[in-house]
């Protein structure tokens, strides 16, 4: 039986990531600090022999005894209530949790693959995005602990794989939805979904013609898995190119919904990507990947999860006390 180490692996992609290795034959070392991970999204998964948990923070040390064969690093904070909330923990696992990550890979003979994302393009100039774009990012506007963290993330990746030989892949994740996303964390389909179960008016930040690309997280972990059996150690473009503006989102969400609240507007956050659309021309060519599960059926299901939440998780607002994590 193959090991496979996913860090992050109680948020929301890690969580599906668990699933799929498990699926697969897999025995799976999960590792999470649960600042933004929920053991919920996992807890289904502890009654087996081939899944263990490690309640472990990759920024200061791992440790895994016995032989890995692969090690997913999707550990980081992912939406902007969450780095803007933890920057400084945001920098440290782009930078010394990767570098754990690879010298634990390095010491194991482990193949290793990287959550990286749309966000190292910026706010782009060039549109769809390609992988050969090197970006429009602000290093030091609020978005930029997110972005220059994965920036990093990529650089070192790159070196361990030039000087030691180290193999590793580099997935670039656009916008992913589906259930186990959290209601507050920030982003627009959890945050639109929120509001209608709520009865509360949807807010759209700036004139609403920013545009995203949805890729449902069943797509997203194929991807994820075709990249990371492949031998393609540059990054790669995962994400859905079905490109959709957000004030006609917020109106796809209301149809599906039902809800009779209003749009509403606000002043468009700092640094916030005006476009966002992958070009997946190398996950067809290289991958023969592209994503399968339409928009409509996507938000058909991740909208059954969020109305099977209890009417406690609908109304939180800050699940997390963040203040024992913040460096003062």
């Amino acid at each position: 039986m193959k090991r496979v180490l996913i860090t992050g692996a109680a948020g929301f992609l890690g969580s599906h990531l668990c699933d799929r290795f498990i699926k697969d034959g897999y025995h799976v070392i999960a590792m999470d600090n649960l600042i933004t991970g929920r053991l919920k999204n996992i807890e289904h998964l502890f009654p087996l022999e081939q899944f263990e948990f490690y309640n472990n923070d990759v920024s200061k040390f791992i440790h895994v005894p016995g032989e890995l064969d692969y090690i997913l690093h999707f550990a980081s904070p992912a939406s902007p209530i969450d780095y803007l909330k933890i920057p400084i923990q945001t920098l440290k696992v782009g930078s010394l949790g990767i570098h754990n990550c690879l010298g634990l890979a390095k010491a194991k003979g482990a193949r290793l693959i990287i959550a990286s994302t749309s966000e190292v393009y910026g706010d782009p100039t060039v549109h769809p995005q390609t992988e050969d774009y090197w970006g429009n990012v602000n290093p030091v506007g609020p978005r930029g602990v997110y972005d220059e963290a994965k920036r990093f993330q990529e650089a070192m990746t790159m070196a361990y794989h030039n000087f030691h030989g180290l193999e590793t892949r580099i997935v670039r994740i656009f916008n992913t939805y589906g259930p186990r996303m959290r209601l507050n964390d920030g982003r627009v389909l959890p945050a639109f979904i929120g509001q209608a179960l709520r009865g509360e008016d949807l807010t759209v930040f700036g004139d609403g013609s920013q545009t995203r690309s949805f890729c449902y997280v069943d797509d997203l972990v194929e991807g994820i898995v075709r990249l990371l059996m492949s031998d393609y150690p540059y990054p790669v473009n995962v994400g859905n190119p079905s490109e959709i503006t957000i004030s006609q989102f917020a109106e796809e969400i209301i149809a599906l919904t039902g809800t009779t609240q209003k749009v509403i507007y606000k002043d468009l956050p700092v640094d916030d990507p005006k476009q966002r659309q992958p070009d997946i021309t190398k996950a067809r060519e290289i991958l023969q990947w592209e994503p399968k599960i339409d928009r409509s059926e996507g938000l058909k299901r991740t909208y059954a999860y969020f109305q099977s939440l209890s009417k406690v998780e609908l109304l939180e607002t800050d699940h997390y006390n963040f203040d024992k994590y913040i460096t003062k």
